[in-house]
């Protein structure tokens, strides 16, 4: 403990570099900062928090080489992988930075003891698979895979290129130990959407980010892009390790092969909400799926804490297709509380959008029907928006800030799928010192939100009621399916 404790100080001191790197290069670099660097916030003891698109932080865009504000969040994983002397559980959605998988490698090497959980859509090799047999989103993501492989740049792969740029293949060829979320026999469970490492049972790394460059760092070919706005959380506790470190062994079973005795999705035995205290402040851990008649699902937790807000509530949402929670919402907005949403651009037009809801707006889907139950708000809530983003890149936070003292954060995306069919992490963490810099985070999004019906969301509604009239009502309940937004 105290040597990682060591190696985490010596870390910190180097993390201040890059700010003073814009000084030391003068006009030489490319790309400018967007806005003033904040002044430093404390953090409580034993956690450590990372935005991949803050002001303050700042560090050279690996696919260009520019210098750009944020955090560098592969860099951190990939100095706490290095620091590892015993055991990385790693459970990550997606995996493309073939970096991370060399870091990996390397520790496994050394004698660490790796395992590696993957999404089953995103556990195959990229360099394997060819365009006829993908999905469209399928060949956009492979097309991406080759641009970022393609180290020189010429337009063509090379079979080096290949090798070492296709971070599963690593994985495979380098022996570390990994399944899916088909490997308890079936087809998979909804998304295996966890986004969490555990290293030597004693620090635990979650978040909303996938490990992919278009979730940290941008997409090829696209220079103004700076990756989807995402998070990574760590917290050094032995207990809570402990807790994931089980999570973690519900899925691996006995690992690849043998006895299929893994498990994911509603055939896992998911437990109910766990408290622990990490140096006094209170994380209160849940796994998700659970049904939909188990009292401390998800979204059932996410409504209790909303309920007893007293003063303001912050939302930051990639998905928000939860009706219960915006009933929730509703009743708090007629007792006075300040509410702040930020919703995906992407996402926030789509027909079981709950942001069109809180804007008092019905979208028929495609079938010019709207959803069954669907409750908008007869007074729109004026402080919902969307924030400006690069085309391409999204807004991928999942978290709340409840009275400027409780976090709730995680992989977990506030819809029903996320509650009751993914396998999924969702923390909510009572902390003034940590909610302060979530809400940093959250002002600097809101500086240049667009707030209301934007322009695009305005567009989709004309074009919808021009071809459906009002919709007609679903007979059934909300499709949970149609919500497994992918991230």
């Amino acid at each position: 403990m105290l040597d990682r404790l060591l190696k985490q100080a010596q870390q910190l001191s180097l993390t201040a570099l890059p700010l003073l790197m814009p000084l030391l290069v003068g006009c030489s670099q490319a790309g400018q900062v967007v806005g003033e660097a904040d002044p430093e916030l404390p953090l409580p003891a034993h956690f450590q928090l990372h935005f991949n698109h803050r002001d303050a932080g700042r560090y050279r865009q690996p696919l260009n080489g520019h210098w750009r504000n944020g955090d560098n969040l592969e860099e951190y994983l990939i100095q706490q992988i290095n620091a590892a002397s015993d055991e990385l559980l790693l459970a990550v959605q997606e995996l493309t930075l073939p970096e991370i998988s060399q870091a990996l490698i390397r520790a496994k090497k050394r004698g660490v003891n790796v395992q590696v959980v993957l999404e089953n859509n995103y556990s195959k090799p990229w360099s394997e698979q060819h365009p006829s047999d993908l999905t469209p989103h399928g060949r956009r993501r492979l097309e991406q895979l080759q641009l970022l492989a393609d180290s020189n740049r010429d337009g063509r792969l090379s079979a080096d290129e290949r090798l070492t740029g296709d971070a599963v293949a690593l994985l495979e060829r380098g022996g570390v130990a990994k399944i899916d979320d088909t490997e308890d026999g079936s087809r998979g469970s909804g998304l295996m959407h966890h986004k969490f490492v555990v290293v030597d049972r004693a620090l635990v790394i979650t978040g909303s980010a996938n490990f992919t460059s278009s979730g940290i760092h941008g997409d090829a070919g696209a220079s103004r892009s700076r990756g989807n706005v995402n998070h990574l959380i760590s917290i050094e506790s032995t207990e809570l390790a402990e807790v994931f470190r089980n999570e973690f062994q519900r899925m691996w079973g006995d690992g690849p092969g043998g006895l299929h005795n893994s498990r994911f999705g509603r055939s896992k035995d998911s437990p109910g909400l766990q408290t622990i205290q990490v140096n006094g402040v209170q994380v209160d851990v849940l796994f998700a799926p659970h049904s939909q008649r188990h009292p401390g699902h998800g979204l059932n937790v996410i409504g209790q804490h909303l309920a007893a807000a007293q003063r303001s509530i912050d939302l930051a949402l990639f998905v928000f297709s939860a009706q219960t929670v915006t009933n929730v919402l509703g009743e708090k907005i007629k007792t006075g509380i300040s509410i702040r949403l930020l919703a995906d651009p992407g996402f926030a037009s789509r027909s079981f959008s709950e942001v069109l809801d809180l804007l008092g707006a019905e979208l028929p889907d495609r079938f010019c029907k709207i959803e069954a139950n669907n409750q908008p708000l007869t007074t729109p809530l004026q402080t919902v928006g969307t924030p400006k983003l690069a085309r391409g890149d999204k807004l991928h936070h999942k978290f709340a800030v409840i009275d400027n003292k409780t976090v709730i954060t995680g992989s977990f995306n506030w819809s029903p799928a996320a509650a009751h069919t993914n396998d999924e992490t969702l923390l909510i963490i009572h902390s003034p010192k940590l909610a302060e810099h979530f809400t940093r985070e959250m002002n600097r999004m809101w500086r240049s939100a667009e707030l209301g019906i934007t322009p695009q969301i305005q567009r989709k509604l004309d074009k919808q009621r021009a071809k459906c009239g009002s919709g007609v009502k679903r007979r059934s309940a909300n499709n949970t399916s149609l919500d497994n937004y992918s991230g």
